[in-house]
């Protein structure tokens, strides 16, 4: 499966796995045989249908889904700030709130992304990113998410995630295709 589905894939769990309940962010572990539906795959995580409950759950742990792990990223030996910036960018694509199919930026939910090199010459990363709405139990889930994702990025250090409200989002911040994607366009 790769991606958001209208039809869901049953699973086994191969192993006792831990999970986010969607959407109140609480932290559970589902037991080895448990038997449940993968309803979208996106980003490299996995939201899952399991005795009436949705959950997340993580791409380190695909292997329990028997799913492949995501591929590490690589970073060129002479990989300047703007090609580390597109890559930060591009591993923002890859968070997804796991009850909507399209990405973090282009639901207009990353307000700001900078970098900075220290004297190291490792790099760190600051994102301001919001939600769609202020009272959602998965804001914690989506900034631990952006920040495991950027810190993967080879030299980049440390990435820090403010989840910010000013200015309250709106659906206008969703780029074209995401609001095709969720029908509000």
């Amino acid at each position: 499966m790769s991606g958001f589905s209208l039809s869901s894939e049953p699973f086994t769990l191969m192993r006792d796995c831990s999970a986010v309940m969607v959407p109140q962010g609480d932290t559970v572990t589902l037991p080895a045989g448990q038997i449940g539906y993968i309803t979208q795959a996106l980003g490299g995580s996995f939201t899952v249908y399991v005795e009436g409950n949705l959950f997340r759950i993580a791409g380190d742990d695909a292997d329990a889904l028997g799913k492949q792990r995501p591929a590490p990223i690589e970073v060129s030996a002479d990989a300047t700030d703007a090609d580390v910036e597109k890559l930060a960018w591009d591993q923002l694509r890859t968070v997804f709130d796991p009850e909507i199919p399209v990405n973090v930026v282009d639901l207009g939910l990353v307000y700001d992304l900078s970098l900075e090199q220290t004297e190291s010459g490792e790099r760190r990363v600051y994102v301001k990113l919001t939600l769609t709405a202020p009272g959602c139990g998965m804001g914690d889930i989506l900034v631990d998410d952006a920040r495991t994702k950027l810190e993967m990025i080879p030299t980049v250090a440390e990435a820090e995630v403010d989840l910010v409200f000013d200015p309250p989002w709106s659906h206008s911040m969703m780029s074209d295709a995401a609001k095709l994607e969720t029908g509000m366009l």
